[in-house]
């Protein structure tokens, strides 16, 4: 193993007890989607986000490793536009369990679950207590909504970027991190804007994106930059790397 491998599914199963062995304590779970983000962005968007997130606590940790993201997740509201998959809220709590049990299983000590996309969360946050009481691992959850989104914005602005979004999909912040991250998949033939100002998440999850949005976009993509999504990464990465630390020392 090279010392830049910091992905659970990267390594042999000899590599991952070694790393047990030598000190590694904490796995970090993405749980993506795979859905519509606008014209411009892959559907796996949420998942390039939660790799880019997890690998970056995983290396500020010392002593942890970014798992393989959990996929698709909870996105019944986006099944309108075409190439979304969504499972139901029971499904992705079943995944979530089997992933920690196996971990828990091969000795990780903490496991810091960190949901990118919205619909996630709930189940994130309904599954872990019942994981904490029965596994011998910590259980992280990095699943407040409000304060994901607010640290996308807080990296746009410390970028420079002039440009807050109240409610995050396919605009400038998700923009930006792909623009950081793989560049190559943004269609930037196809940035268009899409609903602007404050929406109604009610409306969203009972009604369907497409109720809000014609094109599966809020906010304008424009506005986001390359400088802006590292700075977005560097800011999640940072914040919940500490909460991660907090949490493990409270054990």
């Amino acid at each position: 193993m090279t010392d830049e491998t910091l992905r659970l599914d990267d390594m042999t199963w000899t590599e991952v007890e070694a790393a047990l062995e030598d000190g590694t304590r904490t796995a970090v779970v993405a749980v993506g989607s795979i859905e519509q983000h606008g014209p411009h962005l892959p559907l796996r968007m949420d998942t390039i986000a939660g790799e880019a997130v997890t690998e970056r606590i995983a290396a500020k940790l010392g002593d942890a490793l970014a798992a393989p993201p959990i996929q698709p997740g909870c996105s019944g509201h986006h099944m309108s536009f075409p190439g979304t998959i969504t499972i139901p809220p029971e499904t992705l709590m079943d995944l979530i369990e089997s992933y920690c049990r196996s971990l828990d299983e091969h000795g990780f000590e903490c496991i810091a679950l960190v949901p990118t996309h919205g619909g996630n969360f709930g189940p994130v946050n309904t599954v872990a207590p019942e994981l904490a009481r029965e596994l011998d691992a910590t259980i992280v959850t990095l699943a407040d909504l409000e304060e994901n989104m607010a640290l996308m914005n807080e990296g746009m602005a410390e970028a420079g970027v002039d440009y807050e979004e109240p409610s995050i999909h396919a605009g400038a912040a998700e923009t930006a991190v792909v623009l950081a991250v793989e560049e190559g998949l943004v269609r930037t033939d196809a940035l268009e804007p899409g609903a602007e100002g404050e929406i109604s998440a009610a409306r969203m999850i009972n009604e369907g994106f497409e109720a809000v949005t014609e094109n599966g976009v809020l906010g304008d993509p424009h506005e986001g930059t390359a400088e802006a999504g590292e700075a977005i990464v560097e800011r999640m990465a940072s914040a919940y790397a500490e909460q991660i630390e907090a949490a493990r020392d409270l054990d």
